[in-house]
């Protein structure tokens, strides 16, 4: 691994996750996350000559990372077009799916594309550069409901609502929340000092879901994946927060992101994944030394049925 890859990202529970795809050497694999190229690499590491990965990133600063291999097709785009993506590129079914929902330690580093709050720039907050909305005009023209509406669900954030009034009266007032230390600004009088971190992490969150349509995204791939994996191919997802491990979870469950779980005639369950891990994988504390932002990771790996 490059100097760039270790920057760019460290992935979470390597060698777990690579381990839940049970790699077939001549099958075709799908990394919906590339960022810097780490589990795609051990995924490499695996494949013999008839074998085929296909790497997602909808931020184009991630094919500096591509891997140079014939058996290795980098994709420009949003894990939500999964399935057109693949059939533009001619493949019906795939052997495994594996998203880390992370996001890269390159965006958090990144001052510029204001992903962090430990660094004034402008509220930017797009994985995709070409994108049109960024975090910036999002808080200039949603309104008072809607602001407290994605604060308090994508950041389960309990002073929501005082915050986005804060923002509105802000703007009103002729200071716009541009850049992230306007958005500290208005924001911080709301957080407890013990509890600063935290929430604005939560803030920080909550914005970045938003404008990137992240849940939107996963509901999209998720359901995706039930239409390429063949039969026996294994999904493997790797989330950050409880709002994604909710939907992968009931996805999983149920085949929905409701979690219902139908049953048949008999009283069999109608489920279209085998769980292979009844219980969710976390990092070990050697990990979590290593690497401390590895410490919320969670993993679940299915088998489709």
């Amino acid at each position: 691994m490059n100097d760039r890859q270790i920057v760019y990202h460290i992935p979470a529970l390597l060698e777990e996750s690579v381990a839940g795809l049970a790699i077939a050497p001549s099958g075709t694999y799908v990394d919906v996350t590339f960022g810097g190229g780490g589990h795609s690499r051990a995924i490499m590491s695996h494949l013999g000559d008839e074998g085929r990965l296909y790497g997602f990133d909808q931020d184009m600063d991630a094919y500096a990372n591509r891997i140079d291999d014939a058996r290795f097709t980098f994709v420009h785009g949003n894990f939500a077009y999964l399935a057109n993506f693949l059939r533009y590129y001619g493949v019906d079914v795939v052997d495994g799916i594996i998203a880390d929902l992370g996001v890269s330690f390159h965006h958090f580093d990144d001052a510029e594309r204001g992903f962090s709050f430990r660094a004034d720039a402008p509220l930017d907050m797009r994985m995709n550069r070409l994108a049109t909305v960024k975090a910036s005009d999002l808080l200039a023209k949603a309104g008072e409901e809607e602001i407290a509406d994605l604060l308090y669900n994508y950041g389960e954030l309990k002073q929501a609502r005082r915050m986005a009034a804060a923002i509105v009266q802000s703007r009103a007032a002729g200071k716009p929340v541009a850049t992230v230390g306007q958005l500290l600004e208005v924001v911080k009088p709301f957080i407890k000092p013990a509890q600063e971190k935290k929430e604005l992490a939560q803030v920080f969150q909550a914005l970045r879901i938003a404008v990137n349509d992240e849940l939107g995204a996963l509901r999209a791939m998720l359901v995706q994946s039930l239409q390429v994996l063949r039969p026996g191919g294994r999904l493997v997802v790797i989330t950050y927060h409880s709002l994604e491990d909710r939907l992968v979870k009931n996805f999983i469950k149920s085949g929905n992101m409701e979690g219902k779980v139908e049953k048949d005639f008999f009283g069999r369950t109608n489920a279209p994944f085998r769980m292979v891990n009844n219980k969710v994988i976390q990092p070990t504390a050697e990990e979590v030394e290593r690497n401390p932002r590895s410490r919320s990771a969670k993993l679940r790996i299915a088998e489709k049925i």
